[in-house]
């Protein structure tokens, strides 16, 4: 089994505890100068992420509705109802980049999501997560985990500081050991 550098740095990080000197060394996504701006789902309303993030455990997803992971949605609620009180925050990024599998618009995503899965972890519009003209998020998220999503739901672990701790492919469940055991030593 190969694991990235990423992942081996997480798990030593994981099994020895994070100190000042291995903290300064994760990728960090949220700087003071930070500022990725962006609306809610179906909303007028606009978030810095950075400050949304500050202080939290976050899960970063992108999602789609026709895809063979989108029941992930029930896992990524439990998740998120099991940890919320205890600082995580999950979010989810809707996609059309992978075959055509978010073709609706905002507002069918958000009934889609709250009325199947009951959803109601924060969502954020639209977003292109790959190529050159991904939203700046997933190009820093990208560029820091050495992979941008290759298929919906692609999960990346941000820990309290803004530093990049996980990256998961699409096919790692949101309930399995390893996501739960990396938000549990982040918090």
């Amino acid at each position: 089994m190969k694991l990235s550098h990423l992942a081996i740095s997480g798990l030593v990080l994981g099994l020895l505890g994070t100190g000042p000197a291995q903290a300064e060394a994760l990728p960090q996504i949220c700087t003071e100068q930070s500022d990725y701006s962006h609306h809610r789902l179906d909303s007028d309303q606009v978030d810095n992420l950075c400050q949304v993030f500050k202080g939290k455990v976050v899960l970063v997803v992108n999602t789609a509705s026709r895809c063979g992971y989108t029941e992930q949605y029930d896992d990524l609620e439990k998740l998120y109802a099991r940890y919320k009180d205890k600082g995580l925050l999950v979010v989810g990024f809707p996609s059309n980049d992978f075959a055509n599998q978010e073709p609706g618009d905002e507002k069918s995503i958000k009934d889609f999501c709250r009325l199947t899965y009951g959803v109601q972890f924060p969502m954020y519009g639209k977003t292109r997560v790959k190529g050159g003209d991904a939203d700046p998020i997933y190009l820093a998220l990208a560029k820091a985990a050495g992979e941008a999503p290759a298929w919906n739901f692609h999960k990346y672990l941000l820990d309290p500081q803004g530093r990049l701790i996980g990256s998961y492919k699409s096919r790692v469940e949101p309930l399995g050991e390893q996501i739960t055991r990396a938000i549990e030593s982040a918090l």
